[in-house]
């Protein structure tokens, strides 16, 4: 958003400051995202700073803003791999073709709920985070990323339905799994409660696109 009634909204720079080249710089790196994950899913936003991250990894400050020239780009770049990490997971599961789309929907809420549930502190966190980056290009182009997968995957579930029909369904899907995945992974689950909830929510889904079908 460029600016609101209180005036410009001031993004700062969320890119990498330079990417490592030597496998030395390239530990450095991994060191230091261990620990900001870490000291995320331990403090939490509020408290998530580069000097705890720095300590964490046993680095110095100057050190971390060799490659991460503020909190906001580091907590990016934790948020990215996210968002990768999970559209990698997600797309492979869409596209095997050797099932059927609604077994292909099912596998994928099923993937998605356990790793939200897997990955609860960090992923809560990281949403509290986001205001710091929503704004940003960088985070427009992942969310771009997943929503093609999601087209893609619908114009071959609802091959007779019309595009607004297709990106409706999809964007409500998307949204709706994103949203309720994250509020309950928000409390401890176990195995069955996790089944249970992924069986009942892909139920609704499939459903869903029978009708529109």
């Amino acid at each position: 958003m460029a600016g609101s009634r209180h005036g410009p909204t001031l993004n700062p720079s969320i890119s990498s400051r330079k990417q490592p080249k030597q496998e030395r710089a390239t530990d450095l790196v991994a060191a230091i995202l261990q620990a900001a994950v870490q000291v995320l899913a331990s403090e939490g936003a509020q408290r998530f700073t580069t000097t705890r991250v720095a300590e964490k990894a046993g680095v110095s400050v100057g050190s971390l803003y060799q490659y991460f020239p503020n909190k906001a780009a580091l907590l990016f770049r934790l948020q990215s791999d996210e968002w990768r990490q999970t559209n990698d997971l997600l797309s492979g599961i869409l596209r095997s073709v050797e099932k059927t789309p609604f077994e292909r929907l099912r596998a994928v809420v099923h993937a998605f709920i356990r790793s939200e549930c897997d990955e609860a502190a960090v992923r809560v966190a990281l949403s509290d985070a986001a205001p710091l980056y929503r704004d940003a290009p960088e985070a427009e182009e992942a969310k771009a990323s997943g929503a093609l997968t999601i087209q893609l995957f619908m114009q071959e579930a609802l091959p007779g339905a019309s595009d607004a029909v297709r990106n409706l369904a999809g964007s409500l899907i998307g949204t709706t799994l994103g949203a309720v995945g994250k509020q309950f992974s928000e409390t401890p689950r176990n195995p069955v409660e996790i089944e249970t909830y992924a069986d009942a929510m892909a139920d609704m889904f499939c459903a869903y696109l029978r009708e529109l079908g």
